[in-house]
C-alpha cells in the first residue's frame, strides 16, 4: 500500500491523523498519508507543518484530478526517498 486518505467529518483530523502516523512510523512504513473533508482551513498548517501528520489536506471543492495528482506525486516522492 501507498498510500491512506482520511475523510474527516467530525473533527477528529487533530487526534486521529497524528495517532495514525505516529502507529505507522512505530511500524517502520513510509506510507504517505492525505487528508480531506470538512477541515477548517486554519487547521492546514498543523497538520502539515506542525504534526506533519499527513502530506496533503484537500479541502471542500478540490477538484478530484488535482487531489489524483498531487497524490500521485507524493507517492512517487515517497518511493524515490
Amino acid at each position: 500500500m501507498h498510500v491512506i486518505g482520511i475523510s474527516s467529518q467530525a473533527a477528529g483530523h487533530k487526534t486521529l491523523l497524528p495517532a495514525l502516523k505516529e502507529e505507522l512510523h512505530k511500524r517502520g512504513s513510509n506510507i504517505v498519508i492525505v487528508a480531506g473533508g470538512v477541515i477548517p482551513p486554519q487547521d492546514y498548517d498543523y497538520l502539515l507543518k506542525e504534526a506533519k501528520c499527513c502530506s496533503a489536506v484537500f479541502g471542500p471543492g478540490t477538484r478530484i484530478t488535482d487531489a489524483a495528482l498531487e497524490t500521485l506525486c507524493l507517492i512517487e516522492d515517497s518511493i524515490t526517498e
